[in-house]
């Protein structure tokens, strides 16, 4: 199976030859997954450097011009390190635009914590207009960019992991939670790659299992409603 990391190579250089609006804006993390695309496409694949508040800069440049900016590198540098870009060159200018990170929370330890952003959900979460996907397959992976990428002109963040569960569950690119297990004594929400564990952890007890691949909107109604039927159980 290949890695989340990998499907956004293959998906994405698909699309930039069917979608001349797309554009991809890299700070040389996976630059040499997508040298056949730069190639083919050399004026919509960007490649500035290790300069991260540049690329989210390029990218907020790149949507007012009318173009969909898909803006690529680690967690860390995505959101943390150009959080005053992503607020300024998206959010201020309210132009739209996809960020698509990798290696995010501890998925790279012998980085360092340098490259580790367990809080990057979080932070994004004070900033308005942001969909957030945390897709636990590739399968879910491709489904969740491709909705991203033709979104017209959304804010979307697609949190790419190097964990992954065995199977991918469908309907996953939907922004509902799905009930992937019932029961009366509680309820557990699994985000993305965590279900499969969540599944493992949770096995014999009587609880509520919820999956959700997207946590931004939050579908509060889904877990009200499985949190009554435990409470009524």
């Amino acid at each position: 199976m290949d890695t989340m990391r990998e499907r956004f190579i293959s998906v994405t250089s698909r699309l930039l030859d069917e979608d001349p609006r797309l554009a991809l804006v890299l700070a040389e993390i996976t630059m040499d997954g997508f040298r056949p695309a730069q190639r083919r496409h050399p004026d919509r694949v960007i490649n500035v450097g290790i300069r991260e508040q540049l690329l989210v800069g390029v990218g907020g440049g790149l949507a007012l011009t009318g173009l969909r900016p898909v803006v690529h590198t680690f967690a860390s540098f995505l959101v943390e390190r150009p959080f005053e870009q992503v607020k300024l060159d998206f959010g201020h200018q309210d132009t739209g635009g996809v960020l698509v990170s990798s290696s995010a929370s501890y998925d790279w330890p012998a980085g360092g914590y340098t490259h580790m952003a367990p809080g990057d959900v979080a932070l994004l979460d004070t900033l308005d207009g942001w969909t957030v996907h945390v897709p636990g397959h590739p399968d879910e992976a491709e489904a969740l960019l491709r909705h991203a990428y033709a979104a017209g002109d959304d804010r979307v963040y697609v949190r790419l992991s190097q964990m992954s569960n065995a199977a991918p569950r469908p309907g996953a690119d939907g922004l509902r939670f799905q009930t992937v297990r019932e029961g009366g004594a509680g309820v557990v929400l699994a985000v993305g790659p965590m279900l499969d564990g969540v599944l493992a952890a949770t096995e014999g007890l009587d609880v509520t299992v919820l999956y959700a691949a997207t946590v931004r909107p939050f579908d509060d109604a889904a877990l009200r409603a499985a949190t009554a039927r435990a409470s009524a159980d």
